[in-house]
């Protein structure tokens, strides 16, 4: 077994805090001991969910132009001054950055954007909220899923919400909406501002306990029994599992499926409370 955090298909370590690689080596260890797969999955919609989903390794049309566009983010000699406003850099770099290092230490990899996607094409929500644009990257996953839907992503950066639109434009996505600034001040206003629920949310702005909950709770009062949430990171530090276990146990989260990446939350109307451990087989699992 090799430890290599956040690396493989799945991309490049978020930062380089040796105490959040520490508690990830260490968390990873005991996800690794309790993780199960499909054997002895019980519940229909997970087992669905996991091996038709979740475990899916096909390609779709839209991938490749996506991948093309990453290429050349990690290819470009630009540099942006970046506002950062979030716990999810500890790269040590400055507030000017290379485009190419944001792509390579922020954008989520290939693996986990396609399984968005999935996700999104699996659910078909009308409104899906992105909370952390970076590039544009995974909003375009989530864009290309369905151009009938609408993606509203929330990037702090005015620089980096400008390569995003970049990203939009060179992939002719036409159902992307970029709100700026601090979430703290435009998540609210945007939630109040939607024509109807938060069908699918993406969490990925703060890697913070007490801002991840705020976001929970405030997006939470506009989601529906069919909702899809979607957390990033959750065993990045203890402060993410700390949320994670919150969120786990709110009244109203009837199902989650630990993936150790990500935790998917679902609000199930009548399904029984229920949590699932379950590890990517194959070339999903980056860690060993």
């Amino acid at each position: 077994m090799s430890f290599r955090p956040r690396g493989g298909p799945w991309g490049p370590p978020r930062g380089r805090n040796d105490n959040n690689a520490l508690h990830q080596l260490f968390a990873y260890l005991r996800f690794r001991l309790r993780a199960g797969n499909a054997h002895g999955l019980h519940s229909p919609f997970v087992y669905n969910l996991y091996t038709t989903v979740i475990c899916h390794d096909g390609a779709f049309a839209a991938f490749a132009p996506i991948e093309a566009r990453r290429r050349a983010l990690l290819a470009s000699p630009d540099r942006l001054t970046v506002t950062d406003l979030g716990a999810g850099s500890h790269t040590g770099a400055g507030r000017v950055r290379r485009v190419a290092d944001i792509a390579r230490a922020a954008a989520k990899p290939p693996r986990l954007a396609q399984l968005l996607f999935r996700l999104v094409n699996r659910f078909r929500p009308a409104t899906v909220l992105e909370l952390g644009t970076s590039l544009g990257l995974t909003t375009a996953y989530l864009a290309a899923a369905d151009s009938r839907h609408r993606v509203v992503t929330f990037e702090g950066c005015p620089n980096v919400a400008a390569a995003a639109r970049d990203t939009f434009a060179a992939l002719r996505l036409g159902n992307v909406e970029i709100v700026e600034g601090n979430l703290d001040d435009t998540l609210a206003p945007a939630l109040a501002a939607l024509p109807g629920p938060a069908d699918f949310v993406f969490f990925d702005g703060n890697h913070r306990r007490e801002p991840t909950l705020r976001y929970f709770a405030q997006c939470l009062a506009h989601r529906t029994d069919e909702s899809v949430f979607v957390f990033d990171d959750i065993h990045w530090s203890a402060e993410m599992e700390q949320a994670w276990a919150a969120i786990k146990a709110h009244p109203a989260v009837t199902v989650t499926v630990d993936l150790f990446y990500v935790g998917l939350v679902f609000f199930r109307r009548g399904q029984p409370k229920q949590h699932f451990t379950l590890r990517l087989e194959g070339p999903h699992d980056g860690w060993i």
